[in-house]
């Protein structure tokens, strides 16, 4: 009878010793504990004790240092909706750490789980208005799920763990941690501790609610699905697929959902609102059911509230109480995790026909497609390319403004956090530091070869260009496309339209050449000014491996379409063809 050893991992561990540390080296052990690989920031005199501890684990944990502050900010955003993974990010105090306001308040809105990491003055030089000195959680307050302060060494580690339970949890959203600096230089006792899981949210499931909604699914003759950026972060794909083919229910999706339903599917409609397509915008009128899906109702969604789905019951789904009812009534709603929820809906369905349904919603489509002019070069046009040749198969990032709805529209996302954009604050210079963090992101989740494509405006480029050298630095080979006609085109495009074409300020009419700036920072650049020259030039950035710009010249008075005026239903969306018959 041969003898068989027990492997030694059977038996009990014995509990790790506790070590002294530094309050620096314990922030740095416990991001190590949390599997943080990749941190974003820029160093200054109240948080040098930290980069001196960063210095020493190098090997452990990537410092990637941006060109600004509010790019660091981006890109632990970035990295956290590319991976579903907490961001992280660092800076000094007083303007280091208000220059990450603009980032923390554009990932609170859209509820990405950020970590932002500042250091203050010490104890002893608070409330003194010392050199450098902020109160940052002041500040921030409004803007984070939950903020801290750390006086006392003997707290960090715990606040650090809590920090990132936090941002993770439920609704997600970014936290702040602001520490003196005399905490990161004093020891205390370290005892090294395995996070805790992050369960979803299902404590909060109620049977009765789960029976109403199944009620009214059963009841529903023109059910409409729309899904929102709680579907994306709930990682509901799936479960999305299986309830939309088995009660047959269209499904539209916000600028934040995009790819938590496949925008391939036969069932996709598009996305709804003021720059949604008809069809969806007609097919939520129309509807008598409306399940909404972790969304929360926008006014770029809804426009004119009151007229909003108004022949529908709505079904409400969201793992946030205080989204219920904020901003449209609902008949019903399920508080909890989207996907538990939705797995429970779908096991207690029946297969349910509505053909006569579909295929009026399949009419629509035909009816009111998409479309453009196709002569010239257009941002429709360079969207419509970038498809093409990924296959679908890139992370798009974007900036704010026209190019941002043209990728919403005329890029299909096959699969979540493939479309990474500024929705609920509408951030001009968010996508070039996100974009970097993505890339980054995609390389620590085992998929380094992952292309990742900037889309921005010029007027966006402006507000962040800087990062191009963060990108040549350390080689982060993002591919950035400016879509640039000379003019803040989204304003413009409201001048033109209802401010009787008094363009105030929206004119870029100068002399500044985006190819010669980022050749000046070390990327390679191409223009492009036709149809013909696009193709090549993105075959060549593809190739490259390395940081590219690629600057696309199109007309000032290029618009996007369809559109629903601010205030108006969303069943009133015009395009240029409605303008000329009126």
């Amino acid at each position: 009878m041969s003898k068989t050893n027990t492997p030694e991992t059977h038996f009990p561990q014995p509990a790790p010793e506790p070590v002294v540390l530094n309050g620096s080296e314990i922030l740095i052990e416990c991001l190590k504990e949390q599997g943080v690989k990749t941190v974003f920031g820029y160093p200054g005199g109240a948080i040098l004790n930290i980069y001196d501890a960063l210095y020493k684990h190098q090997g452990e944990i990537t410092h990637v240092l941006t060109s600004h502050e509010q790019g660091a900010a981006h890109a632990a955003d970035g990295y956290a909706r590319a991976t579903g993974k907490v961001g992280v990010c660092l800076a000094t105090s007083g303007p280091g750490a208000t220059n990450l306001v603009t980032g923390i308040a554009t990932a609170y809105m859209d509820s990405i789980p950020v970590v932002a990491i500042t250091c203050n003055v010490g104890v002893n030089l608070l409330g003194k208005d010392s050199f450098q000195e902020i109160d940052i959680l002041g500040v921030t307050m409004p803007i984070t799920k939950y903020n801290f302060i750390v006086k006392d060494i003997r707290k960090l580690a715990y606040v650090v763990r809590r920090a990132f339970a936090i941002a993770q949890s439920g609704r997600p959203g970014p936290v702040l941690i602001d520490i003196t600096k005399d905490v990161t230089a004093d020891t205390c006792e370290y005892t090294p501790v395995a996070p805790e899981p992050v369960e979803r949210q299902s404590d909060t499931i109620r049977e009765e609610d789960i029976e109403t909604a199944l009620e009214m699914i059963r009841n529903a003759r023109k059910p409409f699905i729309f899904v929102g950026g709680g579907a994306v972060l709930a990682n509901a794909s799936e479960e999305l697929r299986t309830l939309a083919h088995r009660i047959q229910a269209p499904v539209a999706d916000s600028l934040m959902g995009k790819g938590a339903f496949d925008g391939t599917d036969e069932m996709y409609t598009g996305m709804v609102g003021m720059h949604g397509t008809k069809t969806s915008n007609y097919g939520i009128t129309e509807c008598d059911l409306l399940i909404v899906a972790g969304a929360r109702f926008s006014d770029r969604v809804t426009g004119n509230a009151s007229k909003f789905a108004q022949n529908a019951k709505i079904l409400h789904i969201d793992v946030d109480p205080a989204e219920i009812n904020k901003n449209i009534r609902s008949h019903a709603s399920i508080i909890g995790d989207l996907k538990v929820v939705l797995r429970r809906l779908n096991a207690r369905l029946d297969p349910i026909n509505h053909d006569e349904w579909v295929n009026h919603v399949e009419r629509m489509k035909d009816m009111y497609p998409l479309r453009y002019d196709k002569s010239v070069l257009t941002g429709p046009y360079i969207i419509e390319t970038i498809y093409d040749m990924t296959k679908g198969d890139a992370v798009i990032v974007t900036e704010v403004g026209q190019h941002q709805m043209w990728a919403a529209q005329y890029y299909k996302y096959k699969k979540p956090r493939t479309f990474l954009t500024s929705g609920g604050l509408g951030t001009m210079g968010y996508g070039l530091g996100a974009a970097m963090g993505a890339k980054l992101g995609c390389r620590d989740m085992g998929e380094p070869d992952k292309m990742v494509i900037n889309i921005a405006g010029d007027g966006c480029f402006r507000m962040n260009m800087n990062e191009i050298a963060t990108a040549v630095r350390y080689n982060i080979p993002v591919i950035q496309v400016v879509i640039n006609n000379h003019v803040l085109g989204m304003v413009r495009q409201w001048q033109t339209l209802f401010y009787g074409k008094r363009y105030s300020h929206t004119v870029l009419n100068d002399a500044v050449d985006f190819v010669k700036l980022a050749e000046a920072m070390g990327a390679k650049a191409y223009k492009v000014s036709s149809r013909e020259e696009l193709r090549p030039a993105l075959e060549a950035a593809f190739a490259l491996g390395a940081p590219v710009v690629i600057d696309c010249q199109i007309n000032c008075d290029d618009k996007v379409y369809p559109m629903v005026s601010p205030g108006a239903p969303i069943q009133d969306a015009f395009d240029d063809t409605d303008l000329k018959i009126k």
